[in-house]
């Protein structure tokens, strides 16, 4: 028995070398998706090869010299895809066919769908910012909104939504980031973009998750200046990164790098998207990534200033990037990388890595049997009833109650004089609206002080409402507003009802406010879902996902939940 246990242990061990997982090159495998692979790339020449690794910036608003023009550059540098910006789905589904009937490689279309379509296009939906699904505790309606989301992207003929965003939005103070941040919590962040990404891959459609090492804690606009992240590696290693780890377990498909100067990370002062120690050391060898790798938007001045057009694309697709996203000059671009592929500099391997990778990728959201986008019914198709009712489940969960000294909800106020007034510079008319449709409230958001004061004296309960017409800014409320809403908490029973961020709140003192909401959007669904909670015909049931301030906290007694 004993001469038995080493040829057993021999045979374990072949069998378990034989279940390891092979290498990712797909040309070892024999697949429909690797011959078809190789059956495109076998046939392109050096200029085509080049040519994918490409994205370009196109719009469905513009005329036919536009159209003519990305035509050219498809047709004279095979490129290997389109990013959508502004314009309409039909025009979009339109020149997409085009585009696709042009191209000899067929294109991988991308958009920025981070909210929706709505981000880019008219007569579509908007659905709510990652900051207001951040306080959301039904993880699963999450997954609904990137289901939703990926089922638009499909019927629209788009491939790839760079989203979700997973940057910790750990500084109030971030011009660019901000409600696209799901929350300040690692942990949050990494919940809600798994479940926006398992229900958006869902539908076919390839999700990229972004900005890659963490744009999250910085106060500078990348698309302006090159903005510095002065944390050290082992708190990006722990926090920033938290979600791309957790995300790269769940067959994430693609990640965009961002422009950021780290110097712990990249001590040369090179940006983010063109070092090599952050894209291929880090990304793809220490944190095993095999998907698409995307640079963010080359014209960006965070790269831009980087380096000269054309430089910045070699630059960057030596560091490890596989697609140069919006460069300012194809041409140039194709020339320098066919320069440094002709000096040896650019391996067939590394070329040949990328291309296969964005071919792999075309097989994989159906490009091997492209059909032409069907406009019939399209703007219908795009906004079923379906929608509405997903966005109110939404703003039911997502409004928080920040405050409530026993004021709310409303009952028993039939012969109560109730005020209003609408602040800010965002519509206020839906939410107006829905209030006096069960209460008598009287209107006084156009008396200036001291008029309006002396007005409310003899109201007993006044609803205020702050209403940004962009409520994606996240800059504090006007001094005048925050007076205003002071002044009369100091003599009255105050409700504030917030459509904007809370970051806008960072400044306002509660201590005479007796009850606080956070309604996060401007919408007229958020209006109407807030007034509910304030009739008591529904409940606060969210809680914040980024807290305002230490000053709020501390001062106000509220705690805040994250």
């Amino acid at each position: 028995m004993k001469k038995l246990i080493p040829t057993l242990l021999v045979l374990l061990l072949v069998a378990l070398s034989c279940d390891k997982k092979q290498p990712t090159n797909i040309s070892l495998e024999n697949t429909p998706r690797t011959k078809w692979v190789d059956s495109i790339y076998n046939k392109m020449t050096l200029k085509e090869k080049i040519g994918q690794l490409f994205m370009i910036a196109t719009y469905s608003n513009k005329g036919k010299k536009h159209t003519d023009s990305i035509q050219r550059l498809i047709n004279e540098n095979g490129i290997g895809g389109l990013v959508f910006f502004q314009g309409g789905p039909v025009r979009q589904a339109r020149q997409t066919n085009v585009y696709q009937a042009t191209s000899k490689v067929p294109l991988l279309i991308a958009m920025d769908a981070e909210w929706g379509l709505n981000m880019r296009l008219d007569s579509t939906v908007r659905f709510p910012y990652n900051m207001t699904l951040g306080a959301i505790k039904d993880t699963d309606l999450v997954r609904k909104v990137g289901e939703k989301i990926g089922e638009h992207c499909n019927r629209l003929g788009v491939h790839i939504n760079f989203a979700p965003v997973v940057d910790i939005n750990t500084n109030s103070k971030n011009p660019i980031i901000g409600v696209r941040s799901f929350a300040e919590d690692k942990y949050q962040v990494t919940e809600k973009a798994l479940a926006f990404t398992n229900g958006m891959q869902s539908k076919n459609v390839l999700a990229c998750a972004k900005h890659f090492p963490g744009h999250g804690d910085t106060d500078k606009d990348s698309h302006k200046t090159l903005p510095t992240v002065t944390l050290s590696k082992e708190r990006i290693d722990s926090v920033e990164m938290y979600p791309y780890k957790e995300l790269f377990k769940n067959k994430m498909a693609g990640v965009m790098v961002a422009h950021l100067n780290v110097p712990s990370l990249e001590k040369d002062g090179v940006p983010s998207s063109l070092s090599h120690h952050i894209v291929t050391d880090i990304l793809k060898e220490r944190l095993g990534f095999e998907g698409l790798i995307f640079t963010d938007a080359l014209n960006m001045k965070g790269a831009a200033n980087y380096k000269e057009t054309g430089a910045i694309d070699l630059a960057a697709f030596m560091a490890g990037n596989d697609i140069l996203v919006l460069t300012e000059d194809v041409p140039k671009a194709v020339s320098k990388i066919t320069e440094a592929y002709n000096n040896k500099e650019i391996t067939e391997e590394r070329l040949a890595h990328s291309v296969k990778k964005i071919l792999a990728s075309k097989f994989d959201v159906d490009l091997n049997n492209f059909k032409p986008i069907d406009t019939l019914n399209l703007i219908s198709d795009l906004n079923d009833e379906t929608n509405d009712v997903l966005n109110e489940a939404v703003f039911i969960n997502a409004i928080t109650a920040l405050k409530n000294n026993n004021v709310l909800p409303f009952r028993e106020v039939a012969n109560k004089k109730i005020a209003f007034v609408g602040l800010g510079d965002g519509n206020s008319a839906p939410f107006l609206s829905a209030l006096q449709s069960h209460l008598k409230v009287d209107d006084f958001s156009d008396l200036k002080q001291p008029e309006l004061l002396r007005k409310l004296k003899s109201y007993e309960k006044v609803i205020v409402s702050y209403h940004r017409l962009n409520s994606r800014l996240t800059s504090k409320i006007s001094d005048e507003d925050r007076l205003k809403i002071e002044e009369i908490a100091k003599n009255n029973k105050v409700v504030l009802d917030v459509f904007a961020s809370q970051y806008s709140l960072e400044n306002l003192d509660f201590e005479n406010i007796e009850a606080a909401i956070v309604s996060y959007e401007n919408s007229e669904i958020a209006q109407k879902v807030s007034a509910e909670i304030i009739l008591g015909n529904k409940d606060a049931k969210g809680k914040l996902s980024a807290s305002l301030n230490d000053e709020f906290i501390a001062g106000s007694g509220i705690k805040i939940l994250k």
